[in-house]
């Protein structure tokens, strides 16, 4: 059983054909069993525009969920559950967070939820959004923006607004009349490296945006970079760890993620540009050799995955080899490794120097 192609228009009648034949197999007494598409990386990625790439693929395989096993029927089950209330969100025009559904049926949905997710759009070609289900932003945004969110100002340059940041919106949807006096966006990995440059004030002395998703990034806070890029045209530089982990952080906003393959193509942001950190800012920065750390086992494997992505040396060369130095010298390096000299390197002199002189890759 498969479901049909679906924009946000014409969700609604696939979602109820689907679930009207589900019912109409149980009461036979037949199997259910549902066939998912299954994606992976393009051997040779197309980069169609600048904001725009087609880095994964539906291949011809499917994955089949059925109840035949005790974690396929799970799975199913978990599944035609979450489906179910996407249904009711669609027929009443509401919305709702991964977190509302997972209180449904906490027992059911435990560790299951994201996966129920990811295995409807797939089923049904469709994101996340047109699902009418919403993620919860655990990302931050400061600096000089401005935009309404369901009609009411948000000024992200206010005092109490800069201080720690404003939540990222959720409901894409209802943000409009964005504006900014701002040169750049930056975007960092970690929360603690965002409240360093807002305590730095780096936003008022700089001019720009600071957004951070708090390592891996969530829908919202990629969705929100993608709106601002698209809206107002500035560059965006990544602040990253000098690791496999901040480079693999890195790539998902710039290509997005195979397990969220159906939304990369809106989510990406292809014009993204890696400032560091890198080894090569150790000299540059009289940075100490006591800042590198050695590579854990778990590094290493990360860094083998990430080199053996075909789009990431076809498409970022260099953001390859500078991960490919790491690995060969088996090494890392934090952001935090730039205060090691001065607490204020990083904020008075790093970031813009290195923006000047375009630095970056």
């Amino acid at each position: 059983m498969a479901g049909g192609t679906s924009g946000s228009a014409d969700l609604l009648p696939h979602i109820q054909l689907f679930l009207r034949q589900v019912l109409h197999d149980l009461s036979n007494g037949d199997q259910v069993a549902v066939s998912i598409p299954v994606y992976k990386p393009r051997e040779y990625p197309l980069e169609t525009n600048k904001n725009c790439l087609t880095i994964f693929e539906e291949t011809t395989k499917y994955e089949e969920i059925s109840c035949n096993s005790k974690g396929g029927s799970q799975r199913l089950v978990a599944m035609l559950r979450v489906l179910q209330i996407a249904e009711g969100l669609l027929q009443q025009n509401r919305r709702a967070t991964k977190r509302d559904i997972y209180y449904t049926d906490p027992a059911l949905l435990k560790g299951r939820l994201d996966q129920s997710i990811n295995d409807i759009c797939s089923l049904f070609h469709c994101s996340r959004s047109s699902l009418n289900l919403v993620a919860s932003s655990k990302g931050l945004v400061t600096g000089q923006l401005c935009y309404f969110e369901e009609g009411r100002l948000i000024n992200c340059s206010k005092r109490n607004s800069t201080s720690t940041g404003l939540p990222v919106p959720v409901h894409m949807n209802e943000v409009s009349n964005i504006s900014s006096g701002a040169e750049f966006i930056l975007l960092v990995e970690k929360e603690t490296v965002f409240q360093r440059l807002t305590n730095d004030k780096f936003c008022a002395k700089n001019r720009c945006i600071l957004l951070t998703g708090k390592g891996y990034p969530d829908v919202a806070t990629r969705s929100f970079l993608r709106r601002l890029v698209d809206e107002l045209h500035l560059p965006v530089y990544g602040l990253m760890d000098g690791d496999p982990y901040g480079l693999d952080i890195l790539s998902i906003y710039r290509f997005g993620s195979l397990t969220m393959a159906y939304d990369a193509e809106v989510l990406a942001v292809p014009t993204i540009r890696w400032l560091g950190i890198f080894l090569s800012d150790l000299g540059t920065y009289g940075l100490p050799e006591s800042c590198l750390l050695h590579l854990s086992k778990q590094d290493v494997k990360k860094a083998d995955a990430l080199l053996s992505r075909s789009y990431l040396q076809y498409l970022a060369p260099v953001w390859w080899a500078k991960l490919a130095e790491f690995r060969h010298r088996g090494v890392k390096l934090e952001i935090e490794a730039v205060s090691a000299a001065s607490f204020s390197l990083l904020a008075d002199q790093y970031i813009p120097s290195k923006i000047r002189g375009q630095c970056y890759v």
